[in-house]
């Protein structure tokens, strides 16, 4: 999609990383104030997990590769 330089694809790669690890993160511990959990918020917390392997085990470690 971009042609960046490897040293710029390494960086935006572990900004990506950041970004939706937080997202996870936040949509998966979130409770509200009596303890209960929101359906959307922890959808789109699993959705980012998701992309947070994906890019892990692909692009930063190069373990896996997906077609």
């Amino acid at each position: 999609m971009f042609d960046l330089p490897s040293e710029y694809e390494t960086l935006l790669n572990i900004l990506f990383l950041a970004v939706t690890g937080a997202i996870a993160y936040h949509g998966i511990r979130y409770r509200d104030s009596e303890g209960n959990t929101d359906f959307v918020r922890l959808l789109f917390g699993c959705i980012a997990a998701m992309f947070f392997v994906l890019v892990l085990f692909q692009d930063v470690l190069g373990v896996v590769r997906f077609h």
